[in-house]
């Protein structure tokens, strides 16, 4: 399969809802560096739902099905998106001969340390060598299981194959560590562990929402998410009631969506219908996706967006219809 054909594949595994990035401490951070989705962005985004406690059961290191890895067939060309997958990927730690190896990070919140790991083949050896998909080898999500912390990070890999990156973490509970990847000569998959965190827990119970304002951008999601069947959702962006036209190229596309099921976390990371952009286009206000959800639900969705060089992040929050 050549690189342009898997720039398609990548992350599709809902037909094309669902991808975002990269939540900085106030909602907005340049690329590479570690974000996350802050307490006062739960406030704004989530109305200040915070009473349930934490779903943990998105632990499971079970195995999914060879085509269920979050990614779908595409037309490199055009962008488009081909069916959705029976099942979310991102629920094990081993598929299609790739091994996520253990996780080292911090133990407790408010520990300065790195988050480190490594990718084995088949034959327990790292892997050194990968494809480029969506301008990085591998696309790292880290997200508390309830919702509460998110980030889209890319870590750097040493001569060793171990990746790593600086870390440090907020809030205390259960994480799910996705690494998104492809490596050379392979298809892309999405493995994942969970980490635990020490330090005092502040349950968040997530509620439909579909608008947030982040850095004076207003952005709205409209559409609605059918289970089982496919849907228009259109992402918009404005700023003082004006539609905003300036939107660049980011990680090869306008906006990005990753969705976690609330419950598992079952994974997809997808990008916007259409021809992908080039270096210098802008688009706006609104990103188009063609969605489908596999089975009826709670949906955490993340989009990312760049403007003037600097990465925006906001969460929906979203239930499916019949």
């Amino acid at each position: 399969m050549n690189a342009a054909a898997r720039l398609g594949l990548f992350g599709l595994g809902l037909v094309a809802v669902f991808g975002l990035a990269a939540a900085a401490s106030g909602a907005i951070a340049p690329e590479g560096t570690a974000t996350e989705w802050t307490t006062s962005q739960k406030e704004a985004a989530m109305q200040d739902h915070e009473s349930s406690a934490p779903h943990d059961d998105a632990a499971s290191d079970g195995g999914t099905s060879a085509d269920a890895y979050g990614h779908g067939s595409t037309s490199a060309e055009a962008g488009g998106h081909g069916a959705a997958p029976a099942h979310l990927g991102g629920l094990a730690i081993e598929q299609g001969g790739y091994t996520l190896g253990e996780i080292s990070a911090p133990a407790a919140t408010g520990e300065s340390g790195t988050l480190s790991f490594r990718i084995l083949d088949a034959h327990g050896e790292p892997v050194t060598a990968y494809e480029i998909e969506h301008d990085k080898e591998l696309h790292l999500i880290v997200v508390r299981t309830d919702g509460a912390e998110f980030r889209h990070v890319h870590p750097e890999r040493d001569a060793d194959g171990v990746w790593s990156i600086d870390w440090t973490w907020a809030q205390a509970g259960s994480y799910r560590v996705f690494a998104d990847f492809a490596a050379s000569g392979a298809d892309a998959v999405t493995l994942s562990r969970t980490v635990q965190v020490a330090g005092s827990l502040t349950p968040f119970d997530p509620q439909p929402t579909r608008h947030t304002v982040v850095a004076g951008y207003d952005v709205q999601l409209r559409g609605d998410l059918v289970a089982g069947a496919a849907s228009e959702l259109t992402v918009s962006v404005t700023e003082d009631g004006a539609p905003v036209t300036t939107l660049e190229p980011y990680l090869g596309a306008f906006g990005h969506l990753v969705a976690l099921r609330q419950g598992d976390l079952g994974y997809a990371h997808v990008h916007p219908d259409g021809a992908m952009p080039q270096a210098g286009d802008t688009s706006g206000p609104d990103v188009p996706f063609t969605a489908s959800a596999p089975t009826e639900g709670r949906y955490l969705l993340y989009f990312d967006f760049q403007i003037d060089g600097v990465v925006h992040s906001v969460p929906f929050v979203v239930d499916t219809t019949r």
